[in-house]
């Protein structure tokens, strides 16, 4: 995918960096040359320009790229006016950053569905990361509802998952197990961690597996605070 990012701030450079990693077609644009600078030998492309004078996209592949996104985050004016510009482009699906709620307001009346609030977004995770305690990680599918990956507690090892009664004893479900699997191949003692694929009732708990649950926030936390459902090594 080709993928046009527009503010190569904090934000802007590490998401430039994140979709690199992952294969896509990255272009960076800032008009602060150092920021420019940062990124030229590690994304496809970066220009520096000012986002604002329409006539200077010309220079972007603009016609060619498949989601523009705009990172700016000092400036809510040049931000909204990027975005505007942006919209012109009627084949371009589009991501914005928002700094306030008046700038989600606008946003919303220009049409733009997906909006990103990368601040907000990282105090909820650091939010849920503390009030979570014992979760490795975690995903947000809603303001009540997350999937988080917790460890295995040491009472459940050699039981099977229907034994255990999850949902009916912390009304959490259990979507897959990661597990640290031996290349028998190897005569050190190499593992590497698997996700071992959809479980069933007869599928059976080692110790050390990680388990990814999918519940409410106050189910989750309540697993996790359990005596039980804290691994050996934190005891």
């Amino acid at each position: 995918m080709k993928i046009i990012i527009i503010g190569l701030g904090n934000f802007g450079r590490s998401l430039a960096l994140n979709l690199t990693d992952n294969g896509h077609e990255v272009f960076g644009v800032d008009n602060k040359m150092e920021k420019v600078d940062l990124l030229k030998d590690h994304i496809a492309h970066v220009v520096c320009m000012d986002a604002n004078n329409e006539y200077a996209y010309k220079v972007l592949p603009i016609q060619q790229a498949d989601l523009g996104i705009v990172a700016i985050g000092e400036n809510e004016g040049a931000s909204i006016v990027t975005t505007a510009i942006l919209k012109k482009y009627k084949h371009l699906k589009i991501v914005s950053r928002s700094l306030s709620k008046i700038h989600d307001t606008i946003l919303e009346a220009m049409g733009i569905n997906n909006v990103v609030h990368p601040e907000q977004d990282a105090a909820f995770r650091l939010t849920k990361q503390i009030s979570f305690n014992y979760a490795l990680d975690y995903f947000r599918v809603d303001n009540k509802h997350s999937i988080a990956e917790v460890f295995s507690p040491c009472s459940f090892s050699g039981k099977s998952v229907k034994s255990l009664n999850l949902t009916q004893k912390y009304s959490v479900s259990l979507i897959t197990v990661i597990r640290d699997i031996k290349n028998p191949m190897s005569s050190k003692k190499n593992s590497t961690r698997k996700v071992i694929g959809l479980v069933t009732g007869d599928t059976f708990l080692q110790k050390g597996d990680i388990l990814t649950l999918f519940g409410s926030n106050k189910s989750i936390m309540n697993f996790v605070k359990d005596k039980d459902a804290i691994p050996s090594s934190r005891k």
